[in-house]
């Protein structure tokens, strides 16, 4: 079970609210699958704390809408204030009361353009009691270790969760599903693991994993891992990459 920092409370208590909210609406819960680190953490696939809610948009039909409507009705419920949202492209940022020096913003994002080799299905999610259609871990392994390179590409950036899932999820013994690396890169298995390969022993320092995975991991386990997440996952990729052709 996930132990939550203190100071996390209140930022939980309101992901689980308006993720309930989201799932609980006839109209959206048809259009969308749960994805990313929350959604990985809550099925039990995942260790560390996760802040942000995001889904697939699996509907080609949607109803922008009334897609709209209903996410302005439940923010309204819940008393939301919207800062910095993107209403155009599904992206929102909500502001919540929280002690100072605390997190006080929700992000919540839906993402088009879905890859057609995602795959998902209903699990039961405890901590909010529901069955929720979600991407299956296989997908869920197979878009992470798309996460690192893509994020570079489209917004510069570097983070050290993206590192420490796909270590987590080697580690664990999962799975990926091969179809989603080639249609979401253009590479072969091969191919694109040794980019994220050299991408890593040049983009990864102690400082990068360090900024974001401190605030994520309890400290026992933060101060154990930050010194051989970027050898241990190099290690699982390059081990990936001498299996035989067929079986990757």
């Amino acid at each position: 079970m996930l132990v939550v920092r203190q100071s996390d409370i209140k930022h939980r208590y309101q992901m689980i609210r308006l993720l309930t909210k989201v799932i609980d609406d006839k109209y959206l819960s048809q259009v969308i699958g749960f994805k990313g680190g929350t959604c990985a953490e809550m099925s039990g696939f995942l260790d560390r704390f996760s802040i942000d809610l995001d889904f697939d948009i699996t509907n080609s039909n949607l109803d922008k809408n009334r897609f709209q409507l209903e996410i302005d009705k439940i923010t309204t419920l819940l008393n939301l204030s919207s800062v910095g949202s993107n209403n155009e492209s599904y992206f929102y940022n909500f502001k919540y009361e929280a002690p100072p020096n605390q997190r006080n913003t929700l992000k919540l994002s839906f993402f088009e353009n879905v890859t057609v080799s995602n795959e998902y299905e209903f699990r039961f999610l405890p901590d909010i009691g529901r069955l929720i259609r979600c991407q299956t871990l296989e997908t869920m392994f197979a878009n992470k270790l798309v996460a690192p390179l893509d994020r570079f590409k489209k917004h510069n950036s570097v983070v050290g969760r993206d590192i420490y899932d796909i270590y987590y999820f080697f580690s664990q013994g999962y799975h990926y599903k091969t179809k989603i690396i080639k249609e979401r890169t253009g590479l072969t298995t091969k191919q694109y693991l040794k980019r994220l390969i050299q991408f890593i022993e040049d983009k990864i320092t102690d400082k990068v994993i360090t900024e974001d995975l401190n605030t994520l991991l309890p400290l026992d386990k933060f101060t154990k891992v930050r010194k051989i997440l970027k050898d241990e996952v190099l290690a699982f990729l390059r081990a990936s990459i001498s299996l035989k052709e067929e079986e990757i």
